[in-house]
C-alpha cells in the first residue's frame, strides 16, 4: 500500500490536461501516477539508482549486462522474451539505457493491455530469472553492440577523455562491456560471471533507490491501485544511494592538449573545463547562461568571427557529463581545414571571449529574456509520446524535489549573478583540458587508449602559453548578442472558422498548389510551413545535384547569424535538397513567422555565390562524402538498396567524383537556370488563419514569378519530376554483394527486402499485420538465440508508395550469406507459426493494429510531416488511416495466410525479393567463394547496379 501521498503541488504547464500524483509505496519506492484521459497508449519507466560507476573492479560493463539480462524471464513468466512479445504483439515497444549513475527500463502499450504489461514488467524488479544458458548468449548481444560502436569517432572521443582521468575515480572506467571484460578475463581468474550478476542485483537493486512513473488513461485511483498492487513486493534493503565523491581530474589531468586520430575526415577541437555541477544551482541555471552566450551564432559571436575567418563549420558550448559531484562544460568546434591551421588562434579568440563575459559583469537583460524563452517554452511545449514522456521524468525524479520532477532544470527564475561569475571564472586556463582531433596527425602520436585503439599523445599547454595564445590572436569586434527581436509576444490562438479535419486545397495556379491545415487539435501558437520547389533542373545531372546541395548549404549559411536569433526563441527553418529539387520548412511560434520566411525567400531570390564560403562549404561537403565509407555496414547495405530501387538517383561516388573539380562560377551560372523553372508545393498548418496562407504563397508567387525579370517560369507539363520504383520479377532472388568500405570494420550486414505491392488498402493491412506478428518471433530467433548480432530488425519499407518488407541485420559472428539463409530458415518456420495461430491470437493481433492506427498525432509537427508525405509521393489518401482500419476490421485469418503464401513464403511463386550483402574484413573469404558457386535458380546476381535498373520496368507514379 502506498504509505505517502503528502500532497506536492508538481508545477505543470499551463496547457497541460493531464493530472498527476506523487505517492510512495509501503517499500518506499516513489512512484508519480500520470492520468490522461486522451491517451492512446500507456506507458511505464523505473528507474534504478544504480548505473555503470557500480560495476565491479574486473567486471567493466556488469550494470549494461544485468539491463540486457533483466528482461529475458521472471519467475512468475518464465518464457523467455514472452515480456518483449507480449509487448510488442499489443502494439508497443521496450527498451532500457544504462548510464553512469542510472539504468532506465520502459515500455509502451496499447491502454487496454496496460495491467498485464505492467505485471510482466514488474516481475523483473521482484523476481527475475537470469539464466545461465541467456547469460552467455546475451555477453555476445553486449559484445556485438561494443563492436558498433569501436569505429564511432564519438564513443573512442568519449572514452579518450575519460581515459585521461584518475584512474581510481569511477569516471575513468570502460561503460559498456566485451566478450573480454564479461566473459574471458573473469573466467581466467576463476569468476563465475552469472553469480557476480546475480550478488550485484541482490546487493544493488532495492525499492528505495527506484523511481517508477505510470502513465494511463484511467483516473488516479485506479492507476494507483494498481501500482500498488504490482510493485509493492519489491524489495527494499534500505540501500543508501551510491555516491561517487571526489574530482575526475587531478592537476596533471589539466592545462593539458590532447591530439587524437580520429576515424572520420575532419577536424575537432573540444575544449573542457571540471566545473561546479550546475544541479547544484539549477535554478540559476549558469551553464545555461554561459552556454547560451558562447555557443551564440549571432554577429559579435566566438562563432560569427571564426566563420568569418573562414576557420570553423560548427560550435557548440554547454554542460556535458555531470554528476551531482563534478561536471564537465564543454566548447565542440568543427574546424575546416584553415582553422586547423590556427588552432592556436582559436583558443586564444575563445579565451577573449570568456574574458569578454568577465568583464562585462552578469547582464540582467539576458537573463530576463532566456528566463522568457524558457517560460514559453516550458508551457507551450508539444506533447510527446508517453514513452519519451515517462522516461525523462523517471530521470528527473532521481535528482530533483517532487515539486520539479516535471520542469527540472528548464525553468532558471533565480537571478545570481555571483554563482554565475564564479562558474564563469572556472572556465580558466589553469583548468582547461584541450582535445584536438584530426587525421593529420596520423603516424605522428604515441599512445594508445586501450578500449577503442584511439592513437594519441598527450602535451602541456600552461596558462602562460594560453596567455600567449590570446596575446597573439587576431583582434575581432568580440561583442555580446543583441535583444532577439524573434521572441513571440502574442500567443493568442485563432479562431477557426472551417473544424477541417483533413489538409484542404486551398489555392492553385500554374506557379503552386497551396494545402492547408488549421490547427483544430493543439490549441498551441505555433504554425508549420513547407514549400517544395520542384525545379526540374537540380537533379539532371551528379553536378546539378552536388551543386544544388551546395546551394542549399550556402543559404543556409548566409542566413545563419540572423535566423538563429528565430532558433533561440523557438522558431525553427531549415532548407534541404529533394529529389527534384529543394525545400524550404519554417516550424515553430507563429507570431513572427511570416517576418522569418520573407527573409528567406528573399535571400534565394537575391542568391549570390560568396567565393569565400564557397570554398568552405565545398570542403565540408567533400568531407562528408568522403566519410560515407564509415558509415555502419547496416547503412551502407540500406544505401544500395536504395540505389538499386529508386530511378532516379545518383551514385555517391559520381557526386565525389566531380565535386572537386566545381569552382564558384560553376554555382554562380547553375543557380539561376536551377530556378529558371519551377513549381512550388506548399503545405502550411497550425495556428494560421486561411487569408494569412493564402497570403504568404501569394508573396512567394510574387517575388519569384512576378515582375519584369522573373526569376523562375512555370514548369511545362512535360518537366513533372517524380521517382519511380524499380519493379522486381515476380518469383525471383536478386542478389548484390558488396566489400564493406572501410576495409578495418569486422561488421558484415544484409539486407533482405521482399518487395510486396503499389500502395493499397487492403494490401497495406495484410503486410502491416504481417509484420505486426512477426516481428517479436524474429528478433527473439535471430538474435536472442541465434546472437546473429546486437542490429537486428524486421520492418516494413516504403519507396515512394511501394510496399514491402525487410530484415536488417548486422553482424561479426556469421557472413551475409549465412545470414540470408538464416532469414529464410526462420520465415519457414514462422510459417507453421501462422498456420497453428488460434482465432483469439488473431483477433487479438487484428485489434492491437486497429489501436496503432487510431492512435492520434500528439503535436502539429507530427500531424505535419504525416499530411505532408501524403502531399509529397503524391498519394493524397489523408484519411489513410480510418480507411486502413476499415479494411482490418474485413481481414479473415485465412486471407492473411494466403497473402502470407503468394508474396512473403519461401518458394512463392509471386515474390520477389532482393537481397543486400554487405561484407565485412572477417568475412571475405566468403564473398570470394561465393562468386565460385553456381547460381540458384531463379536467382539473379547484380554485378552493375546501373544496367540492372536499365533492364527492369517501373511502377506508375502516384504523382
Amino acid at each position: 500500500m502506498a504509505v505517502g501521498t503528502e500532497v506536492v503541488e508538481i508545477i505543470k504547464p499551463r496547457t497541460d490536461k493531464r493530472e498527476y500524483r506523487r505517492i510512495v509505496l509501503s517499500n518506499s519506492l516513489q512512484v508519480l501516477l500520470i492520468s490522461d484521459p486522451e491517451t492512446d497508449k500507456c506507458a511505464a519507466s523505473m528507474n534504478v539508482g544504480v548505473g555503470s560507476f557500480c560495476d565491479p573492479v574486473g567486471l567493466e560493463g556488469l550494470a549494461h549486462f544485468l539491463e540486457h539480462m533483466l528482461f529475458y524471464a521472471s519467475e512468475k513468466y518464465p518464457l523467455e522474451d514472452s515480456y518483449t512479445k507480449y509487448i510488442t504483439e499489443h502494439g508497443g515497444s521496450t527498451n532500457a539505457f544504462t548510464d553512469s549513475e542510472m539504468t532506465n527500463y520502459y515500455f509502451d502499450v496499447n491502454t487496454d493491455c496496460f495491467e498485464e504489461a505492467l505485471d510482466r514488467f514488474a516481475q523483473f524488479f521482484i523476481k527475475p530469472l537470469m539464466s545461465a544458458d541467456a547469460t552467455t548468449r546475451e555477453i555476445k548481444a553486449v559484445d556485438s553492440e561494443n563492436q558498433k560502436n569501436l569505429l564511432s569517432d564519438a564513443w573512442r572521443m568519449s572514452q579518450l577523455q575519460k581515459h585521461l582521468s584518475l584512474e581510481s575515480h569511477p569516471y575513468h572506467k570502460f561503460s559498456t562491456g566485451n566478450w573480454d571484460t564479461l566473459d574471458v578475463k573473469p573466467k581466467a581468474k576463476g569468476v563465475d560471471t552469472r553469480q557476480e550478476l546475480l550478488k550485484f542485483y541482490e546487493e544493488k537493486y532495492s525499492a528505495n533507490l527506484m523511481h517508477l512513473v505510470a502513465y494511463s488513461k484511467e483516473s488516479l485511483d485506479k492507476i494507483q491501485s494498481l501500482v500498488e498492487n504490482k510493485f509493492q513486493e519489491i524489495r527494499n534493503s534500505d540501500r543508501s544511494c551510491f555516491q561517487f565523491p571526489g574530482q575526475p581530474c587531478t592537476s596533471e589531468h589539466l592545462q593539458i592538449l590532447v591530439k587524437a586520430v580520429p576515424i572520420k575526415q575532419g577536424h575537432k577541437l573540444r575544449i573542457v573545463w571540471p566545473i561546479t555541477p550546475s544541479i547544484l544551482h539549477y535554478k540559476v541555471g549558469p551553464c545555461r547562461y554561459l552556454g547560451h552566450l558562447i555557443g551564440h551564432e549571432g554577429e559579435g559571436s566566438l562563432f560569427y568571427v571564426l566563420k568569418k575567418l573562414g576557420w570553423a563549420a560548427g560550435l557548440s558550448a554547454g554542460e556535458g557529463e555531470w554528476t551531482s559531484e563534478f561536471s564537465f562544460f564543454k566548447v565542440v568546434i568543427d574546424l575546416t581545414d584553415a582553422g586547423q591551421d590556427h588552432m592556436q588562434d582559436i583558443i586564444g579568440l575563445l579565451f577573449k571571449y570568456i574574458q569578454l563575459l568577465q568583464q562585462s559583469g552578469v547582464c540582467k537583460w539576458i537573463i530576463d529574456e532566456l528566463s522568457a524563452v524558457c517560460e514559453t517554452g516550458f508551457h507551450y511545449q508539444d506533447k510527446i509520446s508517453p514513452i519519451d514522456y515517462v522516461v525523462g521524468i523517471s530521470a528527473n525524479m532521481q535528482i530533483y524535489p517532487p515539486q520539479d520532477w516535471l520542469v527540472g532544470s528548464s525553468l532558471p527564475s533565480d537571478f545570481n549573478p555571483t554563482i554565475i561569475q564564479k562558474i564563469l571564472y572556472e572556465l580558466s586556463p589553469e583548468g582547461v583540458r584541450i582535445f584536438w582531433e584530426s587525421k593529420k596527425f596520423e603516424g605522428l602520436t604515441d599512445k594508445v587508449e586501450p578500449w577503442y585503439g584511439t592513437a594519441f599523445s598527450v602535451e602541456k599547454a600552461n596558462a602562460s602559453t594560453i596567455q600567449g595564445w590570446m596575446t597573439s590572436a587576431p583582434n575581432e569586434n568580440l561583442h555580446l548578442p543583441v535583444p532577439n527581436v524573434f521572441i513571440p509576444t502574442n500567443l493568442s490562438i485563432k479562431n477557426v472558422q472551417e473544424k477541417a479535419k483533413f489538409p484542404v486545397l486551398l489555392r492553385k495556379s500554374s506557379y503552386s498548389k497551396l494545402w492547408f491545415k488549421p490547427d483544430t487539435v493543439f490549441s498551441t501558437p505555433k504554425a508549420y510551413v513547407k514549400i517544395d520547389f520542384n525545379c526540374p533542373y537540380a537533379s539532371s545531372t551528379p553536378e546539378t545535384e552536388v551543386l544544388a546541395n551546395i546551394f542549399a548549404r550556402l543559404l543556409m549559411d548566409y542566413l545563419n547569424e540572423y535566423a538563429y536569433y528565430a532558433q533561440v526563441a523557438g522558431l525553427h527553418y531549415g532548407i534541404s535538397l529533394t529529389e527534384s529539387g529543394f525545400e524550404v520548412t519554417l516550424v515553430g511560434y507563429n507570431h513572427k513567422l511570416r517576418i522569418l520566411l520573407e527573409t528567406v525567400v528573399d535571400k534565394i531570390a537575391k542568391f549570390e555565390v560568396k567565393p569565400d564560403r564557397f570554398s568552405v562549404i565545398k570542403e565540408m561537403v567533400i568531407k562528408d562524402y568522403q566519410n560515407f565509407k564509415f558509415k555502419q555496414p547496416y547503412q551502407q547495405a540500406m544505401y544500395y538498396c536504395s540505389l538499386i530501387l529508386e530511378d532516379q538517383t545518383w551514385p555517391w561516388t559520381d557526386q565525389l567524383e566531380v565535386l572537386p573539380h566545381l569552382k564558384a562560377e560553376d554555382l554562380a551560372k547553375f543557380a539561376p537556370v536551377m530556378l529558371s523553372r519551377a513549381f512550388l508545393e506548399c503545405y502550411i498548418a497550425g495556428n494560421i488563419e486561411c487569408e494569412e496562407a493564402e497570403s504568404m504563397i501569394q508573396h512567394v508567387e510574387d517575388v519569384f514569378f512576378k515582375g519584369p525579370n522573373p526569376i523562375c517560369q512555370p514548369l511545362f507539363p512535360s518537366q513533372f519530376l517524380t521517382n519511380r520504383v524499380i519493379k522486381l520479377g515476380k518469383g525471383m532472388n536478386y542478389c548484390y554483394s558488396k566489400e564493406g568500405l572501410n576495409p578495418s570494420d569486422e561488421n558484415s550486414a544484409l539486407v533482405h527486402y521482399i518487395q510486396v505491392h503499389r500502395d493499397d488498402f487492403i494490401l497495406n493491412v495484410k503486410l502491416q499485420l504481417f509484420v505486426l506478428i512477426a516481428k517479436q518471433p524474429a528478433f527473439h530467433q535471430l538474435r536472442s538465440v541465434e546472437q546473429l548480432g546486437y542490429i537486428n530488425v524486421l520492418m516494413q519499407r516504403n519507396d515512394s508508395g511501394i510496399r514491402g518488407v525487410q530484415f536488417i541485420i548486422q553482424s561479426t559472428v556469421k557472413g551475409p550469406g549465412h545470414i540470408d539463409s538464416r532469414v529464410e530458415a526462420f520465415l519457414k518456420m514462422f510459417e507453421s507459426k501462422l498456420y497453428e495461430m488460434t482465432n483469439d491470437e488473431f483477433k487479438s493481433n487484428v485489434n492491437a493494429l486497429i489501436d496503432m492506427k487510431l492512435e492520434k498525432h500528439k503535436n502539429l509537427r507530427e500531424e505535419s510531416r504525416f499530411y505532408w508525405r501524403e502531399i509529397l509521393e503524391g498519394t493524397l489518401k489523408f484519411d489513410r488511416r480510418e480507411a486502413e482500419v476499415a479494411a482490418l476490421k474485413k481481414l479473415t485469418q485465412q486471407e492473411l495466410i494466403e497473402f502470407f503464401n503468394e508474396n512473403i513464403k519461401v518458394g512463392a511463386t509471386r515474390k520477389k525479393t532482393l537481397s543486400v550483402r554487405v561484407y565485412g574484413n572477417q568475412h571475405l573469404a566468403d564473398l570470394n567463394s561465393q562468386k565460385s558457386e553456381a547460381v540458384q535458380p531463379n536467382t539473379i546476381l547484380i554485378d552493375d547496379i546501373f544496367n540492372f535498373k536499365r533492364s527492369q520496368p517501373l511502377y506508375g507514379s502516384f504523382k
